[in-house]
């Protein structure tokens, strides 16, 4: 398969060896390690599943299976080969194919889903609760009313990745020290590094996540108080834009129990010992299926 970027953003992607799916109507590299209950991880928008390289090192011998996916666009796929843009609702979507792919013969996965993955897991797991054993949430998007400070907020962000994605001059500066402060943990170092790197590669799609949160439909609460499945919120306390503060009360309405760790937006980035710890912790005492 003839994939054509300059490169940076398959750096931040999946490891080898990894394996293509099709899933609603696109292409994605898969990489799979370990083996027992699976575990499908879900990374935030502009980055990759190189994201869970400390997690899958972590567990790769404690009875799992960690599966991690490059979305649309990001890591070493291709863009969305629908045309639609990028989106929580169409990364759930997306989410389901993939679950239907590549677990139709075990047992559903339980999702760990981070940022924009975490909403799309959100959306999968009330609608279709079957596909998915039990939810590991870190810093989801979708938890907050889109008022009017959202929206200008959202809208803001994506005319900064718009920018970006025309080949504005100051942008890469300008993105590396934002995402300084999104992934200021020391154990983030490299990933954020690789992420900073493909920065004008990622802005188009960014630019398109942006602008879906900034509208009504981004607003999942009533989701989330639906699903029946487990649930741990993972939160990275340090978090500035997805702040706990602003999310506590959705998440407190829902039956998820809630831990905080070290980090500004990726817990199993930023403490992924103590991350890894509470993910076990949570999965060992899920009920047999």
């Amino acid at each position: 398969m003839q994939i054509t970027y300059e490169n940076l953003r398959a750096q931040a992607g999946v490891a080898e060896p990894f394996s293509w799916i099709d899933a609603a109507g696109t292409r994605l590299a898969l990489s799979r390690r370990g083996a027992g209950a699976p575990v499908l991880c879900l990374h935030a928008i502009g980055h990759g599943g190189r994201d869970f390289e400390a997690f899958w090192k972590r567990m790769h011998d404690k009875g799992f299976e960690i599966v991690c996916l490059d979305w649309p666009g990001q890591g070493r796929n291709p863009d969305d080969a629908t045309g639609a843009e990028a989106s929580a609702s169409r990364y759930a979507e997306i989410l389901a194919g993939v679950i239907a792919a590549a677990f139709v013969l075990g047992d559903p996965p339980i999702v760990i889903g981070n940022s924009i993955g975490g909403a799309a897991a959100m959306i999968v797991a009330a609608k279709q609760p079957a596909l998915i054993r039990a939810l590991v949430l870190c810093n989801p998007g979708g938890l907050v009313a889109v008022d009017g400070f959202a929206r200008t907020f959202c809208a803001a962000m994506s005319g900064f990745f718009r920018a970006g994605a025309r080949g504005a001059i100051w942008f890469s500066p300008a993105f590396a020290i934002f995402y300084k402060t999104v992934l200021p943990g020391r154990p983030a170092r490299e990933q954020r590094q690789r992420i900073i790197a493909a920065g004008r590669e990622t802005a188009g799609v960014l630019a398109q996540a942006w602008a879906s949160f900034g509208r009504a439909e981004a607003d999942i609460r009533e989701l989330l108080w639906r699903i029946d499945r487990p649930m741990l919120f993972a939160w990275a306390k340090g978090d500035r834009i997805v702040s706990w503060a602003r999310n506590r009360p959705a998440v407190s309405r829902s039956s998820a129990k809630v831990q905080m760790f070290r980090g500004g937006h990726s817990a199993f980035m930023e403490d992924p010992d103590a991350f890894t710890a509470a993910f076990e912790a949570f999965a060992r005492q899920l009920p047999e299926r």
